[in-house]
């Protein structure tokens, strides 16, 4: 075959069209997933804005597999109240949630908090015995995902991972497995475990949400594997009140957020150090918490910051 000028130039113009067709078809392919991820993102953050609000919340928990047949399993534990929860800080990539519980519609505590970072590397996983380690994720590992921190009453570390959202069906739902120390309701009455591997799983449909819980209650020593004690499951319900019926909690988080505002960035200071934290249990025979609940000599930011250093050990 003799090539010819005109089969070389339309030769060319052809490989021309065919090179800017796969251009284009990856541009669009690239724009499809940019919105899709995006869109994504906005349901995402819809389903963390959605926990905000007034609910009657009740706590069960109830031992279920002990390995040892001589285990003597721990009384299921029940509880209930009123909890709001405030969004207190927001941007693109970041959703604070702060909860505040009523008791007997009178007594108002300030309970956990929930902060929602969008691929976030940075984070403090529990090891045990008072002790969280730092560590770095690859941005790959995180592509797409929520870290969820959660921390204690005083804003102390408790536990963190991180996942990706899911909705189908018209269920939000969210589920990791974190490493934290034991549960309020126990680390004042036991001492023969010292690890929970927490199995977090958080559903919201329509106004409600549930946090479901698959815990293992395990015994960790350095060098060698955990030993499971027990396994336990856990439901938290939240189901919808008017805000009205919290006011008195809502009330209360506004005369005293600029206190918990200190107390926050005292302890951002300390995360920010990108160091394993180790912290003590007692100060003088007290809890942190026990410090920064005192409404009279806790309030201003040197006090407080003074306070929560004795807490961290060196």
């Amino acid at each position: 075959m003799i090539l010819t000028k005109t089969n070389i130039t339309m030769t060319s113009f052809l490989k021309i069209i065919l090179n800017k067709f796969v251009l284009v078809a990856v541009l669009l392919l690239s724009y499809s997933m940019s919105f899709s991820q995006s869109k994504k993102k906005e349901m995402d953050i819809a389903a963390i804005k959605s926990m905000e609000g007034c609910y009657n919340v009740v706590f069960k928990y109830t031992e279920t597999f002990a390995p040892e047949v001589d285990y003597e399993k721990a009384y299921d534990y029940t509880s209930a109240g009123l909890e709001w929860a405030e969004i207190i800080e927001e941007t693109d990539n970041k959703i604070v949630l702060q909860h505040i519980l009523i008791v007997n519609d009178t007594t108002v505590i300030k309970h956990w908090r929930q902060d929602w970072t969008y691929e976030k590397q940075d984070r403090y996983d529990y090891d045990k015995d008072n002790r969280w380690t730092y560590e770095r994720k690859d941005k790959k590992d995180i592509k797409g995902q929520w870290t969820q921190e959660v921390y204690q009453v005083d804003d102390s570390p408790r536990y963190s991972g991180s996942a990706t959202w899911t909705h189908v069906d018209g269920l939000s739902s969210w589920f990791d497995r974190a490493n934290s120390p034991l549960p309020r309701r126990e680390y004042s009455k036991r001492n023969d475990y010292n690890v929970m591997v927490r199995g977090n799983r958080l559903k919201i449909v329509g106004e409600n949400w549930v946090h479901e819980q698959d815990n293992d209650k395990v015994i960790r020593k350095d060098g060698k594997e955990d030993v499971l004690l027990v396994q336990e499951k856990g439901f938290n319900t939240y189901t919808k009140r008017p805000n009205v019926d919290c006011k008195i909690g809502k009330d209360w988080w506004e005369n005293n957020k600029e206190k918990w505002a200190i107390v926050r960035n005292v302890w951002e200071e300390i995360y920010n150090n990108h160091e394993a934290i180790v912290l003590n249990e007692k100060v003088d025979e007290k809890w942190l918490y026990q410090y920064l609940f005192d409404g009279e000599n806790y309030t201003q930011a040197e006090d407080i910051k003074s306070i929560i250093e004795k807490y961290v050990a060196h």
